[in-house]
């Protein structure tokens, strides 16, 4: 048997036939105005359904039907996110929870229904008898993406009722995932830094009576120990990674595979897939790789080489030579990211109870003279602006969570928008997403074996 992972040269030889045998020209998608990647020529994204989870606003129309840039604004279930964010803030409690109940049921709770759901999520926080041990602990994975994928799959296999759609079969698995995924994200890396890294192991048991962002601490942390600012910023992220519109690449995902009529944990699997790639969910570890590179090389207080640096970030001379600045500019907003807008109070917040000013105020500077220099290199004049990577990056840092775990941890946050679009989509639809593509490849006839050369 053949190396598992080896690239044989038949398979070299192979992959050069597949290359000269497909191909699209990109003039070719004009001529049959088709809208690459669902965007127009303008890159704003071709409608595909409706939803009530949420509304992203962007810009403002004209009378002469034309469009203009605005401040960025996002809306769950219809009520201004900075306003949920400013209502939790000013009762100085927990917001999560309180917005996984907005999205799921499109209204606010009120203290005793909170309390209720609060508790309810609490109970769910358990995983079944010996699947730490059996399916995280005795497979230890490199990638935590792909080991809570794996254990959202099989726990298909724990379930008495899997397939059934019913609204409330559905919304019983949507609520324990969103319990579980603390648990699933924690302990698959804690199994990656026993068994690959070399160090001590330690399983800690979630406290049913803490919010996800204390657990989710207490579960990392070997002495379970955290500070209230930790939690309340770690909260915080969790409420604007709670969801983004139908349209982000893993909750339309989760739409595509939803109308299939497939079970729950596919669906959840299919979008933890899509939320991996690095285009979608890796952006926030991307921009402090490119801080700590930036570091390296120039001197921090000198705004000239900061900007030089950058200059050369766009001509692909820096860092990952991809020409990116990460966390600068969004699909769509222009103005303002509403999201990064929050996180940037709180990371001054936490910079100043850790010790990174330094850092805080370079990234204030990138987040000022970024945007006229990528206007000048890109000839992009709609407006750039910082998105919510830019300072969630900066705030996973700060809180010294391991970068395996940024990702995961926009997906703790995420699972409630899915569970909220999936039962949307079972409700709402009944159809199975089928876009049309245009077949381009010209007529053939058919060789038989002994006349192909």
């Amino acid at each position: 048997m053949k190396n598992y992972s080896e690239i044989t040269p038949y398979i070299k030889k192979m992959a050069e036939l597949s290359k000269s045998g497909n191909g699209i020209e990109p003039s070719m998608y004009t001529e049959h105005k088709v809208n690459r990647g669902l965007r127009d020529i303008n890159g704003v994204g071709v409608v595909t359904g409706l939803t009530e989870v949420s509304t992203i606003t962007a810009q403002t129309a004209l009378s002469d039907g034309s469009f203009v840039p605005s401040k960025g604004e996002l809306r769950y279930r219809g009520i201004d996110v900075k306003e949920i964010v400013r209502g939790f803030l000013k009762d100085n409690r927990f917001g999560f929870e309180e917005t996984v109940y907005l999205l799921l049921f499109s209204c606010l709770p009120n203290k005793e229904e909170l309390r209720e759901f609060s508790q309810e999520l609490g109970l769910y926080r358990s995983l079944p008898s010996s699947f730490v041990r059996d399916m995280i602990l005795k497979a230890p994975g490199r990638d935590m993406m792909n080991i809570i994928s794996r254990s959202v799959l099989a726990l298909y296999a724990y379930d008495e009722n899997p397939d059934e759609i019913s609204i409330e079969n559905v919304l019983r698995q949507c609520l324990q995932l969103i319990a579980v995924f603390p648990m699933l994200s924690v302990y698959g890396y804690q199994s990656y830094r026993h068994y690959h890294m070399g160090k001590s192991l330690y399983i800690h048991l979630p406290d049913s009576n803490l919010s996800t962002a204390q657990n989710i601490l207490r579960l990392l942390r070997e002495n379970k120990e955290y500070s209230p600012l930790e939690a309340k910023v770690l909260d915080l992220s969790l409420v604007l990674h709670a969801e983004h519109g139908g349209g982000n690449n893993s909750t339309f995902t989760t739409h595509v595979v939803t109308s299939s009529g497939t079970d729950t944990y596919s669906a959840v699997s299919a979008a933890l897939g899509s939320l991996k790639g690095p285009r979608h969910g890796g952006a926030n570890l991307k921009v402090v790789q490119m801080f700590e590179d930036m570091k390296s090389k120039v001197d921090t207080s000198n705004e000239v080489q900061i900007a030089d640096y950058l200059n050369r970030l766009l001509e692909g001379g820096e860092f990952d030579k991809k020409g990116l600045i990460y966390g600068m500019g969004h699909a769509v907003y222009s103005l303002s990211d509403p999201r990064a807008e929050v996180l940037k109070e709180c990371a001054r917040e936490l910079a100043l109870e850790k010790g990174f000013e330094a850092d805080y105020e370079l990234y204030k500077t990138v987040e000022r003279i970024a945007p006229g220099i990528i206007a000048e290199k890109r000839r992009i004049y709609k407006g750039v602006s910082a998105n919510v990577d830019f300072y969630s990056g900066l705030i996973y840092r700060m809180l010294d969570l391991p970068p395996e775990l940024y990702t995961p941890i926009f997906a703790n946050a995420r699972i409630a928008g899915w569970s909220a679009h999936r039962i949307e989509e079972i409700q709402n639809n009944g159809k199975i997403i089928r876009p049309a593509y245009i077949g381009v490849k010209q007529n053939k006839e058919y060789i038989s074996l002994n006349k192909r050369k």
